[in-house]
């Protein structure tokens, strides 16, 4: 049975006087044995950068930031949404394996270049499922009003499969607990260029928990799900809503559909706390996908999402990492913009990266084998937006705005929503 008692807030959550800060980030340098290996995509070294990058910038250091420590997940916070076989196979994987164990692991996606079984797997994967969890308790309790887990986001994993370099479900299992915990309604928004399908599907009959995913379009890009008829189950109607965009999308096209259909449906559903996920992987230089997002257009976003959290749940709100595989170029920079909105003022796109965060990308690059001196050494990307408003109509001839109205045709009326005027 699930063990829905609730998880200790970790002590470095409270300041000496006890004052609840207004932040928590999630932060363990044991995240980082979370690693595949020195040849997948999903490199630690995204995590470390993002740490030196918020550091350097003197993010950390701002009034009200907490560290929240993470805590590896027990088998029973982890059965609310993995089934008990799973797990066994997780634990096996985590150890020296025989010739007859990849045959076995295979059936619950782990092995070959996606998930491949590394020591520790269990425990890796289950701290960042801890993190999260921590960070809900640490909101629940009024300790913070926000939390940051950017180790977190493992949106593709399933209830009985690994998938997509993800184990754990971590957004899943934290949404769970909030649920069981109290929460009234729990509103997750993936941004990820992949669909966010694993918790979609954990979530998929339960009415108080409404995911909304905007991604490229599973016609062209993994996992090959997400499409606007999937709309719930059917005790859930409407609880999952999806917007597919065509490959290429554009930073101004992208902020525009996020426009179009996010503000609407969070202050329609009205959650009582907001849980929304940052992959990277939308940027123009991701090599896992066809987007073409700046970092500009992720700044925009990310204030958007946490000014919404401010308006509809009184700043309730947990961020997530999730993908990113330009694990130098775009990954730190990207996820450490998204602690500096969690925790005060956004940064200016054009402000020059600090010189000790410089010298430690350098230092990386050489580790990883590329060349020594970025594009970029600035916050964003110098690609100023000039996304269109989507209260002056839509182009019926624009595949992006087709698609946009499509899903708002779709998940509007669910939510007493008129999808030509909303």
């Amino acid at each position: 049975m699930p063990d829905d008692s609730p998880a200790p807030v970790p002590a470095a959550a409270v300041d000496e006087t006890g004052v609840p800060g207004e932040c928590g980030i999630v932060w363990s340098d044991d995240l980082c044995e979370y690693d595949f290996g020195p040849y997948h995509p999903m490199s630690p070294v995204r995590l470390t950068l993002t740490r030196e990058l918020a550091r350097a910038s003197g993010i950390l250091d701002r009034p009200g930031v907490r560290t929240i420590a993470p805590y590896v997940a027990s088998d029973e916070q982890l059965g609310t949404v993995h089934d008990e076989d799973y797990l066994a196979a997780v634990r096996r994987a985590s150890e020296p394996l025989d010739g007859g164990d990849a045959e076995h692991l295979i059936r619950f996606g782990i092995g070959g270049e996606d998930v491949p079984p590394f020591p520790g797997m269990h425990t890796a994967s289950s701290r960042i499922v801890g993190g999260s969890l921590a960070a809900v308790d640490a909101i629940r309790a009024g300790t913070v009003r926000r939390a940051v887990n950017i180790a977190g986001g493992m949106h593709h994993a399933r209830p009985a499969s690994a998938s997509g370099f993800c184990v754990y479900n971590d957004a899943a299992v934290a949404i769970r607990h909030a649920l069981a915990q109290g929460e009234e309604r729990v509103m997750y928004i993936d941004t990820d260029v992949h669909h966010g399908d694993g918790v979609e599907l954990a979530l998929w009959d339960e009415p108080r928990a409404i995911t909304l995913s905007v991604h490229e379009t599973g016609e062209r890009l993994f996992p090959g799900t997400g499409f606007v008829q999937d709309t719930g189950g059917a005790g859930a109607q409407g609880s999952a809503i999806n917007v597919p965009l065509p490959p290429r999308t554009t930073a101004d096209g992208w902020v525009r559909a996020l426009r179009a259909v996010v503000p609407a449906l969070v202050r329609a559903v009205k959650p009582t706390l907001l849980v929304t996920q940052h992959g990277a992987d939308t940027h123009r230089v991701d090599p896992l996908a066809d987007f073409s997002v700046s970092l500009e257009a992720h700044r925009e976003v990310m204030v958007m999402l946490r000014d919404l959290a401010d308006e509809v749940c009184d700043g309730r709100w947990l961020a997530l990492g999730g993908g990113g595989y330009a694990v130098i170029d775009v990954v730190p920079r990207s996820w450490a913009q998204l602690l500096a909105v969690a925790t005060g003022e956004a940064i200016d796109p054009q402000t020059p990266l600090p010189k000790a965060y410089r010298e430690a990308e350098a230092r990386a690059r050489a580790e990883h084998g590329l060349s020594p001196e970025p594009a970029i050494r600035t916050y964003g990307d110098g690609r100023p937006l000039a996304a269109r408003s989507w209260e002056n109509g839509f182009d019926p001839e624009d595949d992006l705005d087709r698609a946009v109205q499509a899903a708002r045709r779709v998940a509007f009326p669910e939510w007493g929503l008129d999808p030509f005027l909303d």
